[in-house]
């Protein structure tokens, strides 16, 4: 549920307020679907992800999460990222456009027309090095559900960056897929709908869900379970 448009990044104080005021009034979705995770499920996720060839960090809060990522990507690699309020709120966006450390795609995607070298942006885009962001549920099975209003960054997410590395709060961890696709539908789509139409003055829609089982190639993606409710 990704709205390309501009990188226009909402505060955690923002947020909430999209959650209390615009989506959640009575707290319920929030309750359910909002709400960090308990020692004992974060541990049964990560155990399950493991199983199913996906490697999982786990970070104590925003500022750990941000140095496990950094540590992950090799200088002057090719990075790319789907638009996400977790790696902004993060300052991970920041630090790839600016530092000076990465090749950041995005920065050059979006100066490129999007009519006269639109093949080039999909092939930049494609296969990156290095592929970041996050999704909008993670299973207690080990399974990965993102949803997308273009899908642009789905490709590279399912196979075509090198690597990929989620950066993922465990309030996003559900029981299993049927609960993954119910917070998408009911819950994270409001939020980002919410945002959009703030940020952009546009509506966001859910045309497109990519499910991760499994990972068949060792140590391509990797997941950053945070102990921080983070995103959407």
């Amino acid at each position: 549920m990704i709205v390309v448009v501009a990188s226009i990044s909402i505060t955690r104080k923002e947020i909430a307020v999209i959650k209390e005021v615009e989506v959640d009034p009575d707290g319920s979705l929030t309750r359910r679907w909002g709400t960090r995770a308990d020692d004992v499920r974060v541990k049964r996720t990560m155990a399950a992800l493991k199983a199913n060839g996906i490697t999982v960090l786990r970070a104590s809060g925003a500022a750990a999460a941000k140095r496990m990522v950094l540590d992950l990507i090799p200088d002057a690699s090719l990075v790319h990222q789907g638009a996400s309020q977790t790696l902004d709120v993060l300052g991970i966006t920041y630090e790839i456009e600016t530092s000076g450390r990465y090749a950041a795609l995005r920065p050059r995607i979006w100066s490129m027309d999007r009519e006269t070298e639109a093949q080039e942006i999909r092939r930049l885009g494609a296969a990156p090095d290095v592929m970041l962001g996050s999704v909008h549920a993670v299973t207690e099975t080990g399974s990965l559900l993102a949803a997308s209003m273009s899908g642009s960054q789905l490709g590279p997410y399912a196979s075509g960056a090198g690597r990929v590395i989620f950066v993922v709060g465990t309030q996003k961890i559900v029981p299993d897929l049927d609960e993954g696709l119910l917070r998408i539908n009911e819950y994270a789509y409001r939020l980002e709908d919410a945002r959009a139409q703030a940020a952009y003055g546009v509506r966001s829609a859910v045309n497109k869900v990519l499910v991760i089982n499994r990972e068949i190639t060792p140590g391509r993606i990797t997941v950053v379970l945070v102990d921080e409710v983070l995103g959407f």
